[in-house]
């Protein structure tokens, strides 16, 4: 009968098997870290009156032509992720601006930036998706948004397809308290106030029926151009010279001054236009045009501008 080894004599053995284990386990590759935001995809987005995009992992390489979109998509903090943006995205300054164009929407001169993300305010009968889609690109629609809901939804939509879904929904949450905050803070004048809100000088305008309408409308403002269909003209009629005299509104806000060189001097210049109250009564006021044309997060400077103009027409 054999006699077990002594445990001293096994010790170099034991040794030896644990160098190997330790060996193993170090050759053994440990599971990737998933990049920050990739643990939500694929997700599918839809944005209100667009069709539905399903994006397999985080997009990485962004080209927005939509100003409104490169300024939403900067907010939720996808700034890195962006390669190129459209000739009218004039914000952030950091924004990588070319002289790709949202209006005429060119596939080739697109697909030379390598995005894995295309951003777009509007892509006819599905053209663009089409093109870029044989490349493996994906194309998300975001159309122009008609009320202030639209927008803080685009916000959340923006965040969720770009693997930043929580600062989305945090920058919609703030952008509408914000928003209701100032509308709260500003007495409404009663009677109401009217007002004109000029996008060039040949008199083109908006009315109640549209994002920048609805804007004043949370102050209770009356728009001369609604007259009896505010959704004429697609909300954006041509007023006459004529009609605007006539109806000689409380308050004038200029979207032209940037494109045009309007100011409240080149305003009292026009025939008849020193007559108006609002003229008289230093109640013209200038706004930054892309501010005043857009559906993205500084929508809140614009606010601040309209409540300034109306707690300065009740003083």
């Amino acid at each position: 009968m054999s006699r077990p080894a002594p445990l001293r004599a096994l010790l170099p053995v034991l040794a030896l098997l644990g160098v190997a284990v330790l060996a193993g386990c170090a050759n053994r590759e440990e599971p990737a870290e998933p990049a920050p935001g990739d643990a939500a995809f694929p997700v599918t987005v839809r944005a209100e009156g667009a069709p539905a995009v399903t994006l397999e992992k985080r997009p990485e390489r962004i080209v927005s032509l939509s100003p409104s979109a490169t300024e939403t998509l900067f907010a939720v903090g996808a700034g890195q992720q962006v390669v190129a943006v459209d000739n009218q995205s004039t914000h952030p300054p950091q924004a990588p601006r070319t002289d790709l164009s949202g209006l005429n929407l060119d596939p080739e001169a697109i697909l030379a930036h390598s995005p894995d993300l295309v951003v777009v305010s509007a892509d006819r009968e599905n053209q663009l998706t089409g093109a870029l889609g044989k490349a493996g690109v994906r194309t998300l629609v975001l159309p122009d948004a008609r009320t202030l809901q639209a927008a803080y939804d685009q916000f959340a939509l923006v965040g969720t397809a770009t693997g930043h879904a929580d600062e989305g929904a945090d920058l919609a949450r703030r952008t509408r308290e914000d928003i209701e905050k100032i509308v709260a803070d500003t007495p409404k004048p009663n009677p109401p106030l009217t007002y004109y809100h000029e996008l060039d000088p040949t008199y083109y305008t908006t009315t109640s029926a549209t994002f920048i309408g609805q804007v004043y409308g949370l102050f209770g403002l009356v728009n001369i151009a609604d007259g009896d269909d505010p959704n004429a003209s697609g909300g954006y009629p041509q007023l006459s010279a004529e009609r605007i005299l006539r109806a000689n509104p409380d308050l004038i806000f200029l979207a032209d001054t940037n494109c045009c060189g309007q100011n409240a001097e080149t305003v009292a210049a026009r025939p008849g236009w020193d007559t108006l109250d609002a003229v008289k009564e230093g109640r013209v006021y200038p706004l930054n045009d892309d501010v005043a044309s857009r559906w993205s997060p500084r929508v809140v400077d614009l606010v601040h501008a309209v409540a300034d103009a109306v707690r300065g027409a009740g003083s």
